[in-house]
């Protein structure tokens, strides 16, 4: 639910078209620098500094003013509140874990002096959703012009200090079925199992991914601000990725997206005011969201395929608008091995059922006529999870400069997480009618 009371989600096939459809759009976004960890040191560079960073290069690419803002969202789900430990662990004169862990909107107001704010939410959903949840939110009239901006935290330390699963002797409630088996979450709930199941039922292996990581990568070096354009500078070869470290087999670390210091920030407003702004509008056409809960422990590939086609249709009927007429698709790639259930669940280019695999080793190039994941996505930027909308929106202004299709970039999809949660995004170049 919205403060105005209002259900934001669009979860649920038969809604039909979405009632602001062309009526939002995205005026603005902003990347902040990015690196591999904080100092711990440089407030700059701390979660609030690169937030803060994000936003003010949105609100420049849009040509705003601070005053013209009226809204504010962002997620707490930035990994760092999962992930480590809160205070005491840090020392002064950090006295509140917002701006470090996290950056509300009541800190960015704050930094800011926004004057105008009549709406804030500092605790949406991780960014595919929540970029949903923004153009609702302009759509309902919540705000005129909202700064929506998405944190990615990787601090100091490691892994799993505030995840009660690891600092408890006890496996409670579903982890009793799990966690003694050496079940959490992620690689093994995602990506071994259901990729196993996938390569089983569709007669492929791991190898066949090698194409689209590579491909990654190759895209991701084709943006100036993504971690391996600045700091790792070189081609993945087909060797380097057969030859990764061992993750969880088959998973090798190059299956896996690289935990970054970042922040994306994205200004969304009315297609009025849209259209007396310096950039050309990115008008959003539907967004909608699933949450599948598997029937065990453990979803199973029919799971995710079901899950993910219904996406699809929600997509379509919400948007009014066919996949085959999307050019531009930007799905999670968080982890290599399930990308191919949202290729394959919206059918993009045609792809159908056990067919990815193949589809990979054409070309898939941004020069080629099946750019897929243009943005070269979080295997290629690092775990941004922004990029696939950034991408998607430079693409359809036109200016993504090496990264920009050959093919007509009128239409684009975006979103994550993970097939059997997630939420996309529609955006369009054209109001539409």
């Amino acid at each position: 639910m919205t403060s105005s009371g209002k259900r934001w989600q669009r979860d649920k096939e038969g809604m039909g078209l979405w009632e602001h459809r062309g009526k939002v759009a995205v005026v603005g976004w902003g990347q902040s620098y990015i690196q591999r960890r904080w100092d711990g040191v440089d407030l700059d560079r701390s979660c609030g500094g690169t937030s803060k960073e994000s936003i003010l290069k949105a609100i420049s690419d849009a040509g705003i003013g601070l005053d013209e803002i009226d809204g504010l969202m962002t997620s707490k789900e930035t990994r760092a509140e999962q992930t480590w430990a809160p205070r005491p662990y840090f020392a002064p004169p950090y006295d509140t874990e917002d701006g470090l862990t996290y950056c509300s909107g009541e800190f960015i107001q704050k930094e800011l002096g926004l004057k105008n704010v009549k709406y804030i939410e500092s605790d949406a959903p991780y960014i595919g959703p929540m970029l949903g949840m923004a153009a609702q939110a302009v759509g309902d009239g919540m705000a005129e012009t909202l700064v929506c901006w998405y944190p990615m935290v990787n601090l100091s330390g490691r892994y799993g200090h505030n995840n009660p699963a690891n600092n408890s002797n006890e496996a409670k409630g579903g982890n009793a079925f799990t966690l003694p088996w050496g079940y959490q979450a992620g690689a093994m709930f995602n990506n071994a199992v259901v990729f196993q199941q996938y390569c089983q039922r569709y007669n492929s292996s791991h190898e066949a991914l090698a194409p689209f990581v590579m491909n990654q990568r190759r895209n991701g070096l084709l943006t100036p601000w993504s971690y391996y354009s600045l700091h790792e500078p070189y081609q993945l070869t087909k060797e380097d990725y057969l030859n990764g470290r061992v993750v969880e087999e088959p998973l090798v670390v190059y299956d896996c997206d690289r935990p970054v210091m970042a922040c994306a920030a994205f200004i969304f407003t009315t297609a009025e005011k849209a259209k007396t702004l310096r950039q050309k509008p990115i008008y959003v056409l539907n967004h909608s969201q699933n949450s599948v809960r598997g029937r065990s422990t453990m979803a199973t590939l029919d799971e995710h395929q079901e899950a993910v086609s219904s996406l699809a249709r929600k997509m379509e009927e919400g948007s009014g608008v066919n996949i085959k007429d999307v050019d531009i698709f930007n799905p999670y790639d968080g982890y290599a091995t399930f990308t191919q259930q949202f290729l394959e669940g919206f059918q993009w280019h045609g792809v159908g059922r056990g067919e990815a695999h193949d589809f990979y080793a054409d070309d898939i190039r941004v020069e080629g006529p099946h750019p897929f994941l243009s943005s070269g996505g979080n295997l290629g930027t690092g775990r941004t999870r922004s990029a696939l909308h950034s991408d998607s929106i430079e693409q359809l202004r036109g200016t993504a400069g090496p990264r920009q299709v050959n093919v007509k970039a009128e239409i684009a999809l975006a979103g994550s997480n993970t097939p059997d949660a997630c939420g996309f995004v529609m955006y369009s170049s054209h109001q539409g009618s």
